[in-house]
Order: C-alpha cells, then sequence, then structure tokens
C-alpha cells in the first residue's frame, strides 16, 4: 500500500476513533459550526485547482481523495474538540487555532510534501496559516452566532 493511501486512511480513520470520548452535547453543539469549517476549507480546495496553488499527483480524483480524507477526518473533528476545549473563550481559542495552524502550516506540511500527498505551488506554507487563521474567526463567529439565537 502507498503511503498516500495509508496517510488518507489515517487522516480518515484516528479522528473519528478519538470521537468516543467527545460528549454527545459537545458534538450536537459544535457539528454545525465543523460542517461550516469544511465548507470554507472545501471551497479553498476548490479554488486550488485554477489558481494552481498546490498539485496532487494522480490528477483530480487524488485530490479530491486527499481533500474529503482531510476535511471529513482531522478538520472535521479537530473543530469539534477545540471548540468543546476553548468555546467561550476567545483568546484561548485563538491560542489552540494558531498552535494547530502553525503545526499544519510548517511541519506537517512539510511531512506530507515528503510523502508526495501534495506539492505547494502558488501557495506557501504562510498561505495555510493566514488562511486557517482567518477561517478560525470566520467559524467563532459563526458558532457564536448559532449560540446566542439558540438560547
Amino acid at each position: 500500500m502507498k503511503a498516500t493511501t495509508v496517510i488518507r486512511l489515517m487522516h480518515l480513520v484516528i479522528p473519528w476513533l478519538t470521537i468516543v470520548f467527545l460528549p454527545k452535547k459537545s458534538f450536537k453543539k459544535f457539528s454545525t459550526v465543523s460542517v461550516f469549517a469544511g465548507i470554507l476549507v472545501l471551497i479553498l480546495s476548490t479554488l486550488a485547482i485554477p489558481f494552481k496553488w498546490w498539485t496532487v499527483e494522480g490528477g483530480h480524483f487524488k485530490k479530491l481523495l486527499n481533500d474529503l480524507t482531510f476535511i471529513l477526518g482531522p478538520f472535521f473533528i479537530g473543530t469539534l474538540w477545540i471548540f468543546h476545549f476553548t468555546f467561550g473563550s476567545f483568546k484561548k481559542y485563538l491560542a489552540v487555532n494558531a498552535i494547530m495552524n502553525l503545526v499544519f502550516a510548517y511541519p506537517l506540511n512539510y511531512l506530507y510534501q515528503r510523502f508526495n500527498l501534495y506539492r505547494l505551488v502558488k501557495f506557501k506554507p504562510i498561505h495555510i496559516f493566514l488562511f486557517f487563521t482567518s477561517y478560525a474567526w470566520i467559524i467563532y463567529g459563526y458558532q457564536e452566532f448559532f449560540h446566542r439565537n439558540n438560547r
């Protein structure tokens, strides 16, 4: 089995294994914002094609596999966990997101490229960090809006 296939499977399976530890109330409360965050990443991934921000060996189908396993795995579940632990403390939320975004933008991005999961072309690690950080602000506002309207 190729390393890229193993990474994709790990992206999908490992985060979902942790969900048994997340309280059902948190899953229900934060699943909407996690879906919204996934949609934002899907838009970014779609824009990556015409703007040639990154490429994936194997064409559009392999890119779709990469995108979906990342969005449905670590991004969706990670968003649930981050909101579970930090919602209500914006400073803590921003700090945790900054750390996670830095880890993804630099060491994980480097490893993913070394394992040929993708190759950045017109996108740099700083762009990953900035996009995901801006998404953090957007989705926190989205969750705040939802939370206030559901009280």
